[in-house]
Protein backbone atom coordinates (compact mmCIF):
# COMPACT_ATOMS: atom_id res chain seq x y z
CA UNK A 1 0.00 0.00 0.00
CA UNK A 2 2.88 2.36 0.81
CA UNK A 3 4.41 1.73 -2.64
CA UNK A 4 1.07 2.48 -4.30
CA UNK A 5 0.61 5.75 -2.40
CA UNK A 6 4.16 6.85 -3.12
CA UNK A 7 3.63 6.05 -6.81
CA UNK A 8 0.43 8.11 -6.85
CA UNK A 9 2.15 11.10 -5.21
CA UNK A 10 5.19 10.83 -7.49
CA UNK A 11 3.01 10.54 -10.61
CA UNK A 12 0.93 13.50 -9.44
CA UNK A 13 3.97 15.70 -8.90
CA UNK A 14 5.50 14.62 -12.21
CA UNK A 15 2.29 15.25 -14.16
CA UNK A 16 1.99 18.67 -12.54
CA UNK A 17 5.52 19.58 -13.67
CA UNK A 18 4.84 18.20 -17.16
CA UNK A 19 1.65 20.26 -17.33
CA UNK A 20 3.73 23.37 -16.59
CA UNK A 21 6.30 22.44 -19.27
CA UNK A 22 4.02 21.32 -22.10
CA UNK A 23 1.13 23.23 -23.67
CA UNK A 24 -0.18 20.05 -25.30
CA UNK A 25 -1.23 18.59 -21.93
CA UNK A 26 -3.88 20.15 -19.75
CA UNK A 27 -5.92 19.41 -16.65
CA UNK A 28 -9.25 21.04 -15.90
CA UNK A 29 -8.50 21.26 -12.19
CA UNK A 30 -6.53 19.62 -9.39
CA UNK A 31 -9.05 16.79 -9.18
CA UNK A 32 -8.45 15.89 -12.82
CA UNK A 33 -4.70 15.89 -12.17
CA UNK A 34 -5.09 13.60 -9.14
CA UNK A 35 -7.46 11.29 -11.02
CA UNK A 36 -5.07 11.05 -13.97
CA UNK A 37 -2.16 10.38 -11.61
CA UNK A 38 -4.20 7.64 -9.95
CA UNK A 39 -5.00 6.08 -13.33
CA UNK A 40 -1.36 6.27 -14.43
CA UNK A 41 -0.36 4.52 -11.21
CA UNK A 42 -2.99 1.80 -11.61
CA UNK A 43 -2.19 1.25 -15.30
CA UNK A 44 1.54 1.10 -14.54
CA UNK A 45 0.81 -1.68 -12.05
CA UNK A 46 -1.60 -3.66 -14.28
CA UNK A 47 -1.51 -2.88 -18.01
CA UNK A 48 2.14 -1.92 -18.41
CA UNK A 49 3.60 -5.29 -17.29
CA UNK A 50 1.29 -7.10 -19.70
CA UNK A 51 2.30 -4.81 -22.57
CA UNK A 52 5.96 -5.33 -21.73
CA UNK A 53 5.58 -9.10 -21.92
CA UNK A 54 3.65 -8.97 -25.19
CA UNK A 55 6.11 -6.57 -26.80
CA UNK A 56 9.32 -8.17 -25.52
CA UNK A 57 10.55 -9.27 -28.98
CA UNK A 58 10.16 -5.81 -30.53
CA UNK A 59 11.64 -4.18 -27.43
CA UNK A 60 14.71 -6.40 -27.79
CA UNK A 61 14.98 -5.62 -31.52
CA UNK A 62 14.83 -1.88 -30.82
CA UNK A 63 17.33 -2.12 -27.96
CA UNK A 64 14.69 -1.06 -25.44
CA UNK A 65 13.44 2.00 -27.30
CA UNK A 66 9.99 0.47 -27.78
CA UNK A 67 9.47 0.78 -24.03
CA UNK A 68 9.00 4.53 -24.62
CA UNK A 69 6.06 3.70 -26.91
CA UNK A 70 4.58 1.53 -24.15
CA UNK A 71 4.90 4.48 -21.73
CA UNK A 72 3.09 6.70 -24.23
CA UNK A 73 0.28 4.15 -24.70
CA UNK A 74 -0.22 3.87 -20.94
CA UNK A 75 -0.22 7.65 -20.58
CA UNK A 76 -2.72 8.10 -23.42
CA UNK A 77 -4.97 5.44 -21.87
CA UNK A 78 -4.90 7.25 -18.52
CA UNK A 79 -5.77 10.56 -20.17
CA UNK A 80 -8.57 8.94 -22.16
CA UNK A 81 -10.08 7.39 -19.02
CA UNK A 82 -9.82 10.55 -16.91
CA UNK A 83 -12.35 13.31 -17.45
CA UNK A 84 -10.95 16.81 -17.24
CA UNK A 85 -7.54 15.92 -18.66
CA UNK A 86 -6.44 16.32 -22.26
CA UNK A 87 -3.44 15.34 -24.34
CA UNK A 88 -3.29 16.53 -27.94
CA UNK A 89 -1.43 13.79 -29.82
CA UNK A 90 0.55 10.58 -29.59
CA UNK A 91 3.73 12.61 -30.11
CA UNK A 92 2.85 14.65 -27.04
CA UNK A 93 2.20 11.44 -25.12
CA UNK A 94 5.58 10.11 -26.24
CA UNK A 95 7.41 13.23 -25.06
CA UNK A 96 5.37 13.34 -21.84
CA UNK A 97 6.13 9.66 -21.24
CA UNK A 98 9.85 10.34 -21.52
CA UNK A 99 9.59 13.31 -19.16
CA UNK A 100 7.43 11.27 -16.79
CA UNK A 101 10.02 8.50 -16.64
CA UNK A 102 12.82 10.99 -15.92
CA UNK A 103 10.87 12.92 -13.29
CA UNK A 104 9.52 9.76 -11.62
CA UNK A 105 13.01 8.32 -11.42
CA UNK A 106 14.37 11.43 -9.73
CA UNK A 107 11.44 11.77 -7.33
CA UNK A 108 11.48 8.07 -6.41
CA UNK A 109 15.20 8.38 -5.60
CA UNK A 110 14.51 11.47 -3.53
CA UNK A 111 11.74 9.77 -1.54
CA UNK A 112 13.75 6.56 -1.14
CA UNK A 113 16.59 8.43 0.58
CA UNK A 114 14.39 9.32 3.56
Amino acid sequence: MKKFLRGWVVNGLSLWVIDMLMDSISFGDGGALLATALLVTLLNMTLKPLLKILSAPITILTFGLFSMVINAVVLEAAFALSSGSHITSFGSALLAGILLAILNSGLNNLFAQK
